[in-house]
């Protein structure tokens, strides 16, 4: 049985992810807002985790793009889980395509916590992607890294555990390994260089209480030209945590706030969420 596990292990392994667009983009969206791109997080893909905000921004006039992935290719329910500079290509790729596809207007980023590191990796080392993006909106990204050690816990919140546990077999989580305190591609964003490229404006959300991205204290960046906000800041009765993020109403009005330049609280909090 590990011979035969190995087997599928190396055969999938040599062949090249490919991104798996959602069918439902709609590139003859128009709005009077920039076109958003949002990048899931950690074991998910472009139909849960942060899509369901996605879903929710359309109804707010957005135009919405979204794809899985860091996907080995026998596995696309399960996204994320390439080393963040194969995702980071593909990421950029998808962008730059939204990008040709809606000229003469500039791009917003939003991701939620794998998917929020790399909407600060991305545009700082994908060559042009910080010419065509505007605004980064980061939910709970380890931006100077975390320990992904409740990775099970994620996907038992997700409700794609076995999935996700084969893949573990298979292959590991090099993602994982990369974004974890230490992990390279924690120390290449933060080599002494600003993460945020001139032009680009951040603003990152972060939940006192998650459970997952810990200590909080690793998610701000400190430059000019970046927000970091607390949910608890605007909100103090919210006990949202990590996946919980990507539900939460009060999250959702936030990012919204974001991609309109918003720094008013001019929503009433909520208790609980839409989703999980």
């Amino acid at each position: 049985m590990r011979s035969l596990l190995l087997s599928a292990a190396i055969a999938v392994s040599t062949t090249r992810a490919v991104l798996v667009p959602d069918p439902a983009n709609d590139y003859s969206c128009t709005s009077t807002h920039n076109p958003v791109v949002t990048l899931h997080g950690l074991g998910a893909t472009y139909y849960e985790d942060i899509n369901f905000l996605g879903d929710w921004l359309k109804t707010q006039g957005f135009c919405i793009f979204r794809a899985t992935y860091g996907s080995y290719p026998d596995f696309p329910l399960v996204g994320g889980f390439l080393p963040v500079n194969e995702s980071a290509v593909e990421v950029a790729d998808f962008i730059a395509n939204v990008s040709s596809s809606i000229p003469d207007t500039k791009i917003d980023i939003v991701g939620h916590s794998e998917g929020a590191f790399l909407s600060l990796y991305v545009p700082k080392f994908q060559p042009g992607i910080s010419d065509i993006v505007q605004r980064i909106v980061s939910i709970a990204p380890p931006t100077r890294g975390t320990n992904f050690a409740n990775l099970i816990t994620l996907a038992n919140d997700l409700g794609i555990d076995g999935v996700v546990q084969t893949v573990l077999d298979l292959f590991g989580c090099h993602a994982c390994n990369d974004v974890t305190d230490g992990g390279w591609a924690i120390e290449q964003l933060n080599d002494g260089t600003p993460i945020i490229q001139q032009g680009n404006s951040a603003t990152i959300i972060i939940s006192k209480y998650d459970e997952l991205v810990t200590p909080t204290s690793i998610s701000p960046v400190n430059e000019p030209n970046v927000r970091n906000e607390y949910v608890q800041d605007y909100c103090p009765l919210d006990p949202v945590g990590h996946i919980g993020e990507a539900y939460d109403l009060n999250v959702w009005n936030l990012v919204k706030n974001a991609l309109e330049d918003v720094t008013a609280h001019n929503f009433p909090c909520v208790f609980g969420s839409p989703g999980k």
